[in-house]
């Protein structure tokens, strides 16, 4: 009787034809209320994490420097990975390398890992501080492209301002 139904309502899909992902996403797929309690929670420890951070400066000596880029880091990716919860991984995925986004998905990528690179291995204060800055930059200039025509109100009133 299912399988009648499923025929009649135009949703006659066998597993074998599905995709594998297609299977997961169905097994492991969230209420909408769950999915914003994950939303919820996860950016707010990405935005605790980047507060945080800001205590750390204040801590003599490099190890402070450290700790600030390592949680401001964490922060940003919590924040990042926040949004996977409401639309799914696979589709953050498709969004965030998308073409409109790929330059700006880029940058946020290399920020991050040349900040926790610069804080972790290479241990230069400045240059941390400076990536974390750059990451700030390329984290807003990202978010403002789920904002249509956000950035470019952005390009526009840059321009007025400097010309």
């Amino acid at each position: 009787m299912d399988k009648l139904k499923k025929v009649l309502s135009g949703q006659d899909n066998d597993e074998e034809e599905q995709g594998i992902i297609t299977q997961i996403s169905d097994a492991s797929s969230l209420s909408w209320s769950t999915r914003v309690k994950g939303f919820i929670i996860c950016f707010a420890v990405g935005v605790i994490a980047s507060l945080l951070s800001t205590f750390f400066l204040f801590i003599p000596g490099s190890s402070g420097i450290t700790l600030f880029a390592v949680f401001y880091t964490f922060g940003n990716i919590a924040a990042l990975l926040s949004t996977c919860f409401l639309m799914g991984p696979c589709e953050q995925l498709k969004r965030m390398f998308s073409e409109t986004r790929l330059i700006a998905t880029t940058i946020v990528l290399i920020c991050l890992a040349l900040t926790l690179c610069s804080a972790l291995w290479w241990r230069i204060a400045g240059l941390a501080i400076l990536f974390c800055f750059l990451q700030f930059l390329a984290m807003t200039w990202y978010g403002l492209s789920y904002i249509p025509y956000a950035r470019d109100a952005v390009k526009g009133c840059f321009t007025s301002c400097l010309g």
